[in-house]
């Protein structure tokens, strides 16, 4: 899952998303789909494995979507077990009309429950963890964040030759959040949630070709707002 449409390499782009300890974030679909058929075929050991393989995955996207300081209020692992019991109630309805990929449908309740996890901790005055931001739901930078923000900005630079981590953490903080919402959502979720155009366009309700044309754009800018890499002292 994953792959940046090789077009975009060509033009310096990033041949594809960052993939942490050569492992994508969410299960392969063949394996899923075996098991969505034994569940609706009845089989309870298929429904249980066809949640539990991706407990790892959710918790994952849950520590970087949700703000470090609410988690130090809110367990990931208390929302990610809030989702598979709302999955495993839920799941009958999902077998009969799954309108898209099983993956993304525990995304989205993930996502819902992040919001919601946002929403009850966002109080008056200094209680507050995130009155100066908006409800839409970002991610926690962390060495993939360094190494696109290195990528982007010299192609054959690695992120030690071009500046500290610090610095990189600080100068793609403020480029990505110059992005507007949904080019920033694009290039959150093909490059830190390893999700495919295909994946994105479904979440987002773009055409895949919609999806490839805002991730492009997106990247550009990124790359604009980044500019060159740090001089030499």
């Amino acid at each position: 899952m994953g792959a940046v449409p090789p077009e975009f390499y060509s033009g310096g782009l990033l041949e594809a998303p960052l993939v942490q300890n050569n492992k994508y974030m969410w299960p392969e679909t063949d394996k899923t789909q075996q098991l969505l058929q034994g569940a609706r075929d009845g089989d309870t050991s298929a429904r249980d494995a066809l949640l539990q393989r991706h407990r790892d995955s959710l918790r994952r996207m849950i520590e970087m979507r949700l703000d470090k300081r609410i988690q130090q209020r809110v367990d990931a692992s208390d929302i990610v077990q809030e989702v598979l019991v709302d999955a495993n109630r839920r799941l009958a309805d999902y077998l009969e009309n799954p309108k898209m990929p099983f993956h993304l449908w525990l995304r989205h309740m993930a996502k819902d429950r992040i919001i919601d996890a946002h929403r009850r901790h966002r109080v008056s005055g200094k209680r507050s963890v995130d009155r100066e931001q908006n409800m839409n739901v970002g991610f926690n930078m962390d060495q993939s964040s360094v190494d696109l923000a290195a990528q982007l900005c010299d192609q054959n630079t690695t992120p030690g030759a071009a500046a500290t981590m610090q610095e990189l953490h600080v100068r793609f903080q403020a480029a990505i959040e110059e992005l507007d919402d949904q080019d920033r959502e694009v290039v959150i979720m093909r490059h830190f949630e390893q999700l495919s155009n295909q994946d994105v366009a479904a979440a987002l309700d773009l055409s895949p070709a919609a999806a490839s044309m805002r991730y492009l754009r997106a990247i550009r800018r990124l790359r604009t707002l980044l500019g060159p890499t740090a001089v030499d002292e």
